[in-house]
C-alpha cells in the first residue's frame, strides 16, 4: 500500500509532521509506503519518499493556489492507494484538520480586533481563497474521512459543513510521557534562578508563538489581578514582543512577567512551572498543552482550545471564554493553592498517558484498513 501525504511546507518539528513521524514506524511495519508531496525537502533519515512539487509563485495567494493545482495534477498522474492531505484541497481521500476550521479561526480573531481591521481580514484575498478551498474540500465526494485532533474540531466541522459523523474521526496527537514528566522538576530552581524568580513563587507557564492568537495579552491582564507571588513565563516568539513587555510594565508587573523567547529546549520550563495557562483565541489541540499535562501541570485555557476537553473531563483544569481576563484570573487564583494544584496535576498526567504514539498509529492503521476495504467492495 502506498499512502500519499500532502504537506506544502514540511519541517521536522511542525505539529503535522510530528503527528506523522509518531506513526511512521508502525505504518512501515504494516507495509505502508509513505510518499510526501511537498515544496521543499531537507534530506533526512527515515522512510519517507519525497516528491517535490514547487511551482513558481509570487505572494502567498499564488503560492497556495499554485501548489494545490500542481499537487492534484501530480496525484492524478500516479494515483496512490490513499491520499492524506494536511492542506485544504479537493483531491484527497483523508484530510487531517490539524489547523482546525479556518472559518472558525477567522471569526474568533475578528471578534477581538477593531472593526476596520476585522473588515480588512474579511476581504483579504488570502482568507477568501482559504475559505473557498475549505468549503470545496468538505463538499468533495472524494473525501472519505477527516482526522480531527479534538472533539471540538469534529463538532465544528459537522455543524458548519454537514459532514456525516461517520467520516469524522477523533485521533488526538501523541505525547511522549517519558520526555515530558514530573521528573523535569529537577530543572525548577535552575530556570527560576536564571530569570530571577523566587523559589516560592507560583509560576504560570504559557508556551506558544504568535502572541495575539495565544492570548498573551489576556494572560498579562489576568496577572495584574493576582497577588505579587504570581509570576508568568511566556516561551515563544512574536515579532511584536516588545509591545507585551511594555503593557506588563504599564500594569505594574515589572519583574513578574518574563518573556523568555523561543527555546530550542523548552522542557526545563515545564519543570519550573506550577500551572500551564493558554488563553488562546483558537487552538485545535496544541501539543504544548498535552506536554504540560504529561508533566502533571493543571491547565487553564479557553473554550476554543481542543485540549480543554481533556482537562475538563479529567478534572485537571479550567476553561474560560477567550479574552475574559477576569475569569482567567479567578481560576489562576484558585490554582495558587498547592493542594489543589497537586490533585489536578495528577489527574492531568493520567488523562494523557493513553495518548501514545503506538495508540495513535493503531487508530490510523484501522482507519486506512477500513477505507481500503470499503474501496475494494465498490
Amino acid at each position: 500500500m502506498r499512502l500519499a501525504v500532502i504537506r506544502q511546507r514540511y519541517t521536522p518539528f511542525g505539529g503535522a509532521e510530528r503527528f506523522l513521524a509518531s506513526a511512521l514506524e508502525a505504518l512501515a511495519e504494516r507495509g505502508v509506503a509513505v510518499t510526501l508531496y511537498t515544496r521543499e525537502w531537507t534530506a533526512q533519515r527515515g522512510r519517507i519518499e519525497p516528491r517535490i512539487v514547487d511551482p513558481f509563485y509570487v505572494g502567498g495567494l499564488w503560492r497556495d493556489a499554485g501548489f494545490v493545482r500542481a499537487v492534484c495534477r501530480a496525484i492524478a498522474r500516479d494515483p496512490p492507494a490513499l491520499v492524506q492531505s494536511h492542506e485544504r484541497l479537493a483531491c484527497c481521500d483523508i484530510y487531517r484538520a490539524g489547523d482546525g476550521v479556518h472559518a472558525t479561526w477567522l471569526e474568533e480573531r475578528m471578534r477581538h480586533v477593531p472593526p476596520l481591521r476585522a473588515l480588512a481580514m474579511r476581504t483579504d484575498p488570502r482568507h477568501r481563497h482559504r475559505l473557498a478551498m475549505e468549503r470545496r474540500m468538505y463538499a468533495s465526494p472524494r473525501l472519505s474521512a477527516v482526522i480531527c485532533n479534538s472533539k471540538m474540531v469534529r463538532d465544528d466541522i459537522r455543524e458548519r459543513f454537514g459532514v456525516p459523523p461517520s467520516r469524522l474521526h477523533v485521533i488526538y496527537n501523541a505525547v511522549d510521557a517519558k520526555a515530558f514528566s514530573p521528573a523535569l522538576r529537577a530543572h525548577r530552581m535552575a530556570v527560576r534562578e536564571r530569570h530571577g524568580i523566587s523559589g516560592d513563587a507560583t509560576v504560570f507557564l504559557l508556551v506558544g508563538s504568535g502572541f495575539e492568537r495565544k492570548g498573551v495579552a489576556t494572560a498579562v491582564e489576568a496577572m495584574a489581578q493576582l497577588p505579587a507571588s504570581a509570576h508568568l513565563i511566556v516561551v515563544g516568539r512574536d515579532k511584536d514582543s516588545a509591545h507585551y513587555a511594555t503593557r506588563a510594565r504599564a500594569l505594574g508587573l515589572t519583574g513578574r512577567v518574563t518573556l523568555a523567547g523561543a527555546q530550542t529546549e523548552p522542557h526545563p520550563y515545564y519543570g519550573a512551572a506550577d500551572v500551564f495557562v493558554l488563553p488562546t483565541l483558537y487552538d485545535p489541540c496544541p501539543n504544548a498543552a498535552l506536554e504540560a499535562m504529561a508533566c502533571a501541570l493543571p491547565v487553564v485555557t479557553t473554550t476554543r482550545c481542543g485540549a480543554a476537553e481533556l482537562a475538563l473531563d479529567a478534572g485537571a483544569g479550567f476553561a474560560v471564554t477567550p479574552g475574559d481576563a477576569a475569569a482567567l484570573a479567578l481560576h489562576m487564583g484558585t490554582l495558587q493553592d498547592e493542594t489543589v494544584r497537586a490533585r489536578m496535576g495528577e489527574r492531568a498526567r493520567a488523562a494523557v498517558l493513553p495518548l501514545t504514539a503506538a495508540a495513535m498509529a493503531a487508530r490510523l492503521i484501522a482507519l486506512y484498513d477500513s477505507l481500503l476495504a470499503r474501496e475494494a467492495l465498490r
